[in-house]
């Protein structure tokens, strides 16, 4: 049975996201997902297409997220970018969204739709 691609404008419209940068950006395939906060830990087990959740919202969150490949950045809990990472993201071609959900909450609902940490 072939796998259902979902996109981060799927996830976008099913949970209700805030687009805070990358709106050219969100036909992105998601492959996977990874979430945590520390830097170091995306940057050693994240993939090439997933989509990361964290509560960071500063711009060293861009470089991980082009250095892994990573489709896009979810921040939780209502979190908001701060206006250097939003022009480092927009110059660097990553897409940034935010939920009012908690990472427990978003992680579960995504896992639900077909988003997955195994692969």
């Amino acid at each position: 049975m072939a796998k259902k691609k979902i996109r981060l404008s799927d996830i976008i419209k099913c949970f209700s996201l805030h687009i805070e940068c990358g709106q050219g950006l969100l036909d992105r395939e998601v492959e996977g997902g990874y979430v945590s906060d520390l830097l170091s830990d995306v940057m050693a087990h994240s993939k090439m297409g997933d989509v990361w959740i964290t509560l960071q919202g500063h711009p060293n969150i861009v470089a991980v997220a082009r250095l892994k490949e990573i489709a896009g950045i979810i921040l939780i809990n209502g979190r908001k970018p701060e206006e250097e990472t939003i022009k480092k993201a927009e110059a660097e071609g990553v897409p940034i969204l935010s939920s009012d959900l908690p990472a427990f909450e978003l992680v579960g609902k995504l896992y639900e739709m077909g988003v997955s940490g195994k692969r």
